[in-house]
């Protein structure tokens, strides 16, 4: 049974989609079975593979949570062997409304995902930026949540309120649920002030932290341009290398303890 790690920050703009992607190409690299759930209305993570459900007008996530469609058959293959999609499209920013007055509306996904879990190593959720009923699926369908968070001044801001979340959850919807850790992006080594907030944040946080810091990165940026992970645009740009070493800390943490807090350094 795969192991569900929801990607998830209230704030947009953090690299939530950036990782959820890359992590997912990474892991299949290493000949992981992944899953790639979208489950943001913007339909990046998506995109950022090549798909777009809106154009050619097949079933996606959406169809599945509002009962209209089987996990299994909406989930695509993609470029890499061990990766699979299960895709978004811009109708999934319906079923919040939709899902309002439903019965057991918090558990729609890890329903769904509990039909598929067995085929895979990995099943990584793309959350969308909000605490809504959607993100609330993701946390209750997941056995761990990961947190990027860019070393910029605002970095702080609302991860309170997204963590008081987290532990409602827990009380009310999955006790089981942990963290895989807090993942510092958007790292710019030429600036002073990305030194000062990462080592607040690693403060802060102390060894919930991953080792692993994705710097801001052009090649990072244009990747999903072209439909691709960074890993198959440009394995040796910094944002790959970056993630591959993401990928082996959040492998090592298959049943074995944490093994963070060290002092930051780049």
């Amino acid at each position: 049974m795969g192991r569900i790690i929801a990607v998830a920050n209230q704030k947009g703009g953090v690299g939530k989609t950036t990782t959820a992607i890359n992590l997912s190409a990474s892991l299949a690299i290493a000949e992981r079975k992944v899953l790639l759930i979208d489950f943001d209305p913007q339909a990046n993570a998506s995109s950022g593979l090549g798909f777009d459900t809106d154009k050619d007008g097949s079933d996606n996530i959406y169809h599945v949570i509002t009962a209209q469609a089987k996990m299994k058959d909406i989930i695509k293959k993609t470029e890499l062997k061990f990766l699979d999609l299960a895709p978004a499209g811009r109708d999934l920013v319906g079923a919040e409304p939709e899902l309002v007055s439903e019965m057991a509306r918090e558990i729609r996904l890890k329903d769904a995902v509990s039909t598929i879990s067995k085929n895979y190593d990995y099943i990584i959720i793309d959350c969308a930026p909000s605490l809504g009923i959607l993100t609330v699926n993701a946390l209750t369908a997941a056995d761990t949540y990961l947190v990027p968070l860019q070393c910029e001044y605002f970095a702080l801001e609302g991860i309170s309120k997204f963590l008081r979340t987290v532990e409602l959850i827990k009380r009310r919807l999955n006790p089981s649920l942990s963290e895989e850790g807090i993942l510092l992006t958007m790292f710019d080594k030429r600036n002073r002030l990305s030194f000062e907030i990462a080592n607040e944040i690693k403060s802060f946080f102390k060894d919930k932290v991953f080792r692993s810091v994705i710097p801001r990165n052009v090649r990072l940026s244009e990747a999903p341009s072209y439909g691709k992970p960074v890993v198959l645009y440009d394995i040796n740009s910094s944002g790959a290398i970056s993630y591959l070493n993401l990928t082996k800390e959040v492998m090592e943490n298959d049943g074995k303890s944490k093994t963070r807090g060290q002092q930051i350094s780049y």
